[in-house]
C-alpha cells in the first residue's frame, strides 16, 4: 500500500515537475531574451544625479583612510627635513615716510616733478624706485658686495660654478677680467634686489624696506643702505630736474628774445609804411577812436533833435497855448496869468452890482483884454524860441551826419590796410607774454632749487637681523595640509580608478540586477565551515536570509533547478552552493546537490566523499544517476560529485544526458542545485545556465571588476539564461568605507557574536 501511495505521488509528482519545468523555462527563456537585449543600453545609462554626494565622498577617505594619512605622513616628513636643512634668514627692516609734497618753502607751481600726479600712481611709483635696478647697483657699490669675498659668502656659487673655479689658475684668481667683474656686479645686484621685499603700511604714508640674508648684520647694514641710497638718489633727482629746467629755460628765453625784437621791428616799419599811428592804448587807431568820439556825439545831438522836434509839434499843436511846463519855466506868463485871474473874478465880483455897460465894468473889461494880449505875445515868443531850437538842432545833426560818412570811408580805408598790421601786432603780443611767463619761471626756478626739502624721511632704522624664516611650524602645517590634499585627491583617484564591485548599490547600478543577499568577510582563522557550525552566527544567519529570498525570487518561489555561478574562481560559489543546499534540507526538503564543475571541482572535499565515480560517468553513459548520487550527513541531502575529469567537459554538459538529468532530478527532488563552473573563458556555465531553471550569480565584494561581471551576464543572457539575482560574498565594511554598520548588513550577528566568540574559542 506504501508502496502505492509513493509511486502515485511519485506519478502525481511526476507530472505536476513537467508542467512547471516547462512553465518555468518558457518564462526564464522570455526573460533572458529581454535583458539581453537591454544590458548594453542599460550599461550605458547613469542614474547619478547632478548632486554631490558628500557622505559618498566621505565613505570614499574612510575606507582609503590609510592612503590619506601615509601621503599626509611622507609629506609632512619631507618638509621637516627641508626646513632642518634649510639656511637660515634673517631680515632687518627700516621704515620710511614718503610725502606726496614737499615743503612749500617757495610755491612754484609745476616745479615739483610729482605735481598733479594722482596719489595711488605716485606711491606706486615710490615703489618701483625702491626695487629698481639702479638702486640695487648703487647699494652693492656702497657696500662693496662685489668686491671681496663678501658676495661668496652671502650668496654661495652653485655647483657648476664652483666645479669651475677648481679649474681656474692662481693668477685668475688674483686679477679678474672687466667681463668677471661686470658679471660680479650684475651679481651683486640681483642678490639686492632679491633680498629686498617693499611693504606698504594700509591707510598711511610708511613704508617698510625689509632686507633677508644670511647674515643678520649684513641684513641690518644692507636694509639701512637702501633707505639712504634712496633718500640720496631722490634729492639728485630734484636737483638734476632743476638744473635740467633752468638751462632749458635759459636757451628759449634766448629764442623768445630774438624773435620777440624782429617781430617788433617788422610791425614798426610796417606802421611807418602805411602811416598807420596807434595810440598805444589797446588796438584802435586815432581814426578809429575819432569815429567812436563822432558816434558819441552825433548820438547825442540826434537825441536833442528829437527833443526839440517833440516840443516844436506840441506847441504847434497847442492852438494858441502852450503847454504848463513852458508856462512853468516862464515867469512873465505865470504873473501874467495869475493878474488875469485876479481881473477876472473882481470883474464876476462886481458883475452882481452893476451892469456890463456901467464905466466901472467896462474899465475892468479893458484890463482883463489888455493881460490876455500880453499872455499871447508871450506864448507866440516861447513857440519862436522852440522852433529856433529844434532847426538849430537838424542843422547840427545834419553837419555831424555828413563828418561821420567822410570819417567811415577813412576809417574803412585805413582797415583794409591795417590787416597785415594786427598780425604783425598779435606776433608781437604773443611773443612778449611768452618771454614775460618764461623769465618769470626761470626766476621761480633759480629761488626754489637752492631751497627745496626732501619728501623721504627715515622713521625707524634697521637694527641687527632677526630670524625670518624657515619657521618650523609654519611649513609643518603647510606641509600637513598639502599632505592631507594629496592624500585626498589620492584617495578619490584610487576609488575611482577601482573599478570593482564593493557593495550592494555598486551591483545594483552596475549590473542592473537586485541582491539577494550579502555574506559577511570571515576572519582567519575561522573557516566557513566553523562559521556555519553555529546556526546563530552572522555568516550563517546571512545563508538563511538568502534562502528566503529565493523563495521570493520568481513568481512560483524557488527554481526548482537553480544553478549558482561566479564569473570567476574563488569567488565563493561553491560554498554558497553547499550552504543554500544544506538549509534547503534542513526545511525537510529533498535536495540534490550536484557538482557540475568538470573541470575544477571541490564539493567532495568539503564534504568528505570519494569522487572516482559522479556526473561524467553518468553523462558518459557508464553508469545510472542512481549509482553516482550519494548521501550526505545532513537529513533530506543528496551529492552527485564530479567523477573523473573528462577531456571534453563542454561536449559531455550538451548531450541529452544532461538535460534528462535535469528533468529527472526535478521530478525526484524537490530542489536541485547545481554547483557550476565560472562563466569567463568557458562554455560550461553558459551551457548549465540554459538547461537550469534560475541562475544565481555569485559576486565577491572588492575583487569582481565590472566589466568581467558585465561580461558574465551578456555570456549568461546570450545562452537564455533566467538570471534571478546576485549575491555578494566576503562583504566586508571597509569595502564600503565603513558605512554599512548595525543598521544595513551587520544585523546578521544580532545577538550571536557572544556564542561566536565563544565557539571559536572552543574549537
Amino acid at each position: 500500500m506504501s508502496e502505492n501511495n509513493e509511486s502515485g505521488n511519485n506519478g502525481e509528482n511526476g507530472q505536476l515537475p513537467s508542467t512547471h519545468v516547462a512553465g518555468d523555462r518558457q518564462q526564464a527563456m522570455m526573460a533572458a531574451r529581454q535583458q539581453a537585449l537591454s544590458l548594453d543600453v542599460r550599461s550605458n545609462e547613469s542614474s547619478d544625479s547632478d548632486e554631490i554626494d558628500l557622505l559618498a565622498y566621505w565613505r570614499v577617505l574612510v575606507k582609503r583612510r590609510w592612503t590619506v594619512l601615509g601621503a599626509a605622513g611622507i609629506v609632512l616628513a619631507v618638509a621637516l627635513v627641508g626646513t632642518l636643512l634649510m639656511t637660515p634668514i634673517y631680515r632687518a627692516t627700516t621704515s620710511l615716510q614718503i610725502d606726496r609734497d614737499t615743503i612749500k618753502v617757495v610755491d612754484v607751481e609745476g616745479i615739483s616733478p610729482v605735481e598733479g600726479a594722482a596719489d595711488k600712481d605716485f606711491y606706486q611709483t615710490q615703489y618701483e624706485l625702491l626695487q629698481s635696478r639702479a638702486l640695487a647697483e648703487r647699494v652693492a657699490s656702497q657696500l662693496g658686495l662685489a668686491e671681496g669675498e663678501a658676495l661668496d659668502r652671502l650668496s654661495p656659487p652653485s655647483p657648476w660654478q664652483a666645479l669651475g673655479n677648481l679649474f681656474r689658475s692662481g693668477d685668475e684668481d688674483e686679477a679678474l677680467t672687466d667681463d668677471e667683474a661686470n658679471q660680479r656686479a650684475a651679481a651683486a645686484a640681483r642678490f639686492i634686489m632679491n633680498g629686498l621685499t617693499v611693504e606698504p603700511v594700509r591707510n598711511s604714508r610708511l613704508v617698510r624696506v625689509h632686507f633677508d640674508s644670511p647674515d643678520p648684520d649684513f641684513s641690518e647694514r644692507a636694509s639701512n643702505a637702501i633707505a639712504e641710497a634712496f633718500i640720496a638718489s631722490n634729492l639728485e633727482r630734484r636737483f638734476d630736474s632743476s638744473s635740467y629746467a633752468k638751462t632749458y629755460l635759459e636757451d628759449r628765453l634766448e629764442e623768445l628774445k630774438l624773435k620777440l625784437e624782429d617781430s617788433e621791428r617788422q610791425l614798426v616799419e610796417f606802421a611807418q609804411q602805411e602811416q598807420i599811428v596807434s595810440s598805444g592804448e589797446g588796438s584802435a587807431n586815432l581814426s578809429e577812436q575819432n569815429l567812436g568820439s563822432l558816434n558819441s556825439a552825433l548820438a547825442e545831438v540826434s537825441r536833442d533833435r528829437i527833443r526839440a522836434e517833440s516840443r516844436w509839434r506840441q506847441a504847434q499843436a497847442s492852438k494858441g497855448t502852450v503847454l504848463l511846463g513852458e508856462i512853468g519855466e516862464n515867469s512873465i506868463i505865470k504873473s501874467l496869468q495869475e493878474r488875469l485871474a485876479t481881473l477876472q473874478a473882481e470883474y464876476q465880483d462886481k458883475l452882481r452890482l452893476y451892469k456890463p455897460g456901467y464905466p466901472l465894468m467896462v474899465q475892468l473889461k479893458g484890463h482883463i483884454e489888455e493881460v490876455e494880449r500880453q499872455i499871447a505875445a508871450e506864448v507866440a515868443n516861447i513857440k519862436s524860441a522852440i522852433q529856433a531850437e529844434y532847426l538849430a538842432a537838424q542843422e547840427q545833426e545834419r553837419l555831424l551826419s555828413e563828418q561821420m560818412t567822410g570819417l567811415k570811408t577813412e576809417v574803412l580805408d585805413l582797415q583794409s590796410r591795417s590787416i597785415q598790421y594786427n598780425i604783425f601786432k598779435r606776433e608781437v603780443d604773443t611773443n612778449r607774454e611768452l618771454y614775460d611767463g618764461l623769465l618769470q619761471r626761470y626766476k621761480e626756478i633759480g629761488v626754489a632749487g637752492g631751497v627745496s626739502s626732501n619728501n623721504i624721511a627715515v622713521v625707524d632704522r634697521a637694527q641687527r637681523g632677526y630670524k625670518f624664516k624657515p619657521k618650523l611650524v609654519l611649513n609643518l602645517a603647510i606641509g600637513l595640509l598639502l599632505g592631507l590634499i594629496l592624500g585626498v585627491v589620492l584617495a578619490v583617484l584610487f576609488e575611482f580608478l577601482d573599478d570593482t564591485l564593493k557593495s550592494p548599490e555598486d551591483v545594483e547600478k552596475e549590473l542592473r540586477m537586485s541582491v539577494l543577499g550579502v555574506i559577511p568577510l570571515l576572519k582567519a582563522p575561522l573557516t566557513p565551515a566553523k562559521a556555519l557550525d553555529d546556526p546563530r552566527s552572522a555568516f550563517a544567519e546571512a545563508y538563511r536570509s538568502v534562502r528566503t529570498a529565493l523563495q521570493f525570487s520568481t513568481d512560483t518561489g524557488v527554481p526548482r533547478c537553480l544553478l549558482v555561478t561566479s564569473s570567476t574562481p574563488a569567488e565563493g560559489k561553491s560554498t554558497t552552493a553547499l550552504t543554500l543546499a544544506k538549509n534547503f534540507a534542513q526545511l525537510g526538503k529533498r535536495v540534490l546537490i550536484i557538482d557540475g564543475d568538470l573541470r575544477n571541482p571541490s564539493l567532495h572535499r568539503v564534504l568528505g566523499k570519494p569522487n572516482e565515480i559522479g556526473l561524467s560517468n553518468y553523462l558518459a553513459g557508464a553508469s545510472k544517476a542512481t549509482e553516482v548520487i550519494q548521501a550526505t550527513d545532513t537529513p533530506g541531502l543528496m551529492y552527485m560529485p564530479t567523477g573523473p575529469l573528462p577531456p571534453n567537459p563542454a561536449e559531455l554538459l550538451m548531450g541529452p544526458k544532461m538535460v534528462s538529468l535535469v528533468s529527472i532530478a526535478s521530478e525526484k527532488f524537490d530542489q536541485v542545485i547545481i554547483d557550476g563552473p565560472p562563466v569567463m573563458g568557458l562554455a560550461d556555465a553558459p551551457i548549465l545556465a540554459n538547461l537550469a531553471h534560475g541562475t544565481l550569480l555569485v559576486v565577491e565584494a572588492g575583487e569582481t571588476r565590472i566589466g568581467v561581471a558585465r561580461n558574465a551576464l551578456k555570456r549568461l543572457y546570450s545562452a537564455r539564461a533566467h538570471v534571478i539575482g546576485a549575491l555578494l560574498t566576503k562583504f566586508s565594511a571597509k569595502h564600503a568605507g565603513g558605512a554599512y554598520g548595525y543598521g544595513a548588513y551587520n544585523y546578521y550577528s544580532y545577538g550571536a557574536q557572544a556564542d561566536t566568540k565563544k565557539l571559536a574559542h572552543r574549537r
